[in-house]
């Protein structure tokens, strides 16, 4: 397994993780004007660590 394809790999994942946790975490708002931004920045910064802390035990994306 190659370090930089696995960083790529892992950093996509992360990337998509962070994204998805940010439009989840918007979505729970009933207004526009009423989100947030401290708590969504937050949430998905926290989602995309841990995304990176999971990709360590393995990704299927990266063959070993």
């Amino acid at each position: 397994m190659n370090n930089r394809t696995w960083l790529k790999a892992a950093g996509i994942r992360a990337l998509k993780t962070v994204a998805q946790t940010a439009v989840a975490t918007i979505g729970t708002s009933a207004v526009l004007a009423e989100i947030n931004f401290e708590v969504v920045v937050s949430a998905a910064i926290v989602a995309g660590l841990l995304s990176i802390l999971t990709s360590v035990a393995g990704l299927p994306e990266v063959a070993k």
